[in-house]
């Protein structure tokens, strides 16, 4: 199938898109984006803040802390072996059913590490299963964003799919309030409550975000242009092949662009909670700054990361991801010198402007363009392998090693503020490299180029 085919996803205007269609969609995905950056973030502050002490304890507080990060960094490793095997089932045998398995997957993980015995308990046995519930939980989350993405980009509007594509990501902020609200109400309890079986209730708690996810998402159908590819019998056999062979170029844009954004969502999110919270930090020992600091930016990220989805549609994805990039790039020394003052409005304005700032004004025009990269018979794919290795590069392992660097510098402020602005700047280059892809046929099989 290489000739374009009229349906109402390919119409000029965008306008005979079944709108019921395209409610469960986005609902379905934001439900889902919501899960996972619950998960995300109660696994993040978790890390900073509880884990160490909790199944760690031996290393000492440094090497705790350092440990609990490489947990959290293994759930990152594994993501791009989800990608590849659920995006291998979604270009297959479609988005639907890959949007049901991975939410099960990532939830029960999730579940799971709510009733694991910790190192007092059972010794390094708790470490252990929760590395092996970590890799389950990446496995999962490797091809959930990608199937939002590919799955509501592929029945919105073309007109406005940069509006629509980012709207499932008003989840993550749903997500991120909730994971970092439950961490902001839990620090005000007794330490002895916190570390002996409160910390277990932001985990058990995502069943119920589980059960409502997979509800939503039976009730969903096949998108528009998997149907015309079964339709013409177009689907391809091994899309993984099919990637390696034709598009290398755009996963390889998707990982640069994804960079700046990625890596920048976890030096904010969890590498700065830890830098403000260790024992060298400026609130040594406090556990309620950090989650406080990010329940408000993720309120005003949600509305900013539709804003720049909506700019994108105006003004093309690449002007605003390449504005974006450079604005992180700017404030990246500033903002992490600002946090050394010891002034907590300050660390929180410099969340709230990295976050919903920085990291959306990426994040906004990324969730249309990644999906428009990619021709319709190894879209899952390439969106996967995009965004989950670059996710390994840039955002799972950047807490980790940062609270390394942070301990071999003497706890520099320099550290943070560097690693934000390299890899800002790795996003802005990639851009002069990035086609323009607003407007683009999504049920062509050929990339963007």
């Amino acid at each position: 199938m290489t000739t374009r085919t009229t349906s109402p996803q390919t119409d000029v205007d965008g306008a005979a898109v079944d709108p019921e269609q395209l409610r469960r969609a986005t609902l379905a995905s934001s439900v889902g984006s919501a899960l996972e950056y619950y998960d995300f973030y109660i696994y993040g502050l978790a890390s900073a803040l509880i884990f160490g002490p909790l199944f760690f304890s031996p290393l000492g507080e440094s090497g705790a802390v350092i440990a609990s990060f490489a947990t959290y960094g293994v759930g990152f490793a594994a993501r791009p072996f989800g990608g590849v095997i659920f995006g291998y089932i979604g270009d297959r045998f479609g988005r639907k059913m890959v949007l049901i398995l991975t939410i099960g997957l990532m939830g029960m993980a999730s579940f799971a590490i709510g009733l694991l015995p910790t190192f007092e308990q059972a010794g390094m046995v708790g470490a252990v299963l929760l590395v092996a519930l970590r890799i389950l939980q990446g496995l999962g989350a490797g091809a959930e964003q990608a199937g939002a993405t590919t799955l509501i980009s592929e029945v919105a509007p073309r007109r406005r799919r940069g509006f629509f594509a980012s709207l499932p990501f008003v989840g993550i902020q749903l997500g991120t309030l909730l994971g970092a609200g439950t961490f902001a109400l839990m620090a005000l309890a007794d330490k002895e409550v916190l570390q002996g079986w409160l910390w277990r209730v932001p985990f058990l708690a995502s069943v119920i975000l589980i059960v409502i996810a997979v509800f939503i998402r039976l009730r969903l159908k096949e998108t528009p242009v998997f149907q015309e590819l079964e339709k013409h019998k177009a689907v391809v056999k091994n899309p993984v092949v099919e990637i390696w062979k034709h598009s290398k170029k755009n996963v390889l844009i998707g990982i640069g662009l994804r960079m700046g954004e990625n890596g920048n969502s976890s030096i904010y999110s969890a590498l700065l909670v830890s830098f403000i919270s260790m024992p060298a930090g400026i609130f040594a020992g406090d556990k309620f700054i950090g989650p406080t600091g990010l329940l408000i930016a993720a309120g005003f990220a949600a509305v900013m990361v539709v804003t720049f989805g909506a700019l994108s549609d105006r003004f093309g994805r690449v002007p605003v991801y390449r504005y974006g990039a450079l604005f992180q790039a700017i404030i990246a020394l500033p903002a992490f010198y600002l946090v050394t003052l010891g002034n907590v409005t300050l660390v929180w304005v410099v969340m709230v402007v990295g976050i919903s700032l920085g990291v959306q004004s990426m994040l906004g025009p990324q969730c249309a363009l990644l999906p428009e990269l990619f021709g319709s018979q190894h879209r899952f794919t390439g969106v996967a392998l995009s965004r989950e290795l670059s996710a390994v590069m840039a955002g799972g392992f950047a807490p980790m090693i940062g609270v390394a660097l942070l301990a071999a510098t003497g706890h520099s402020w320099l550290v943070p503020a560097i690693y934000s602005l390299v890899l800002a700047l790795i996003s802005f280059g990639t851009t002069f490299f990035t086609p323009e892809t607003v407007g683009r046929d999504l049920i062509l099989v050929e990339d963007a180029s």
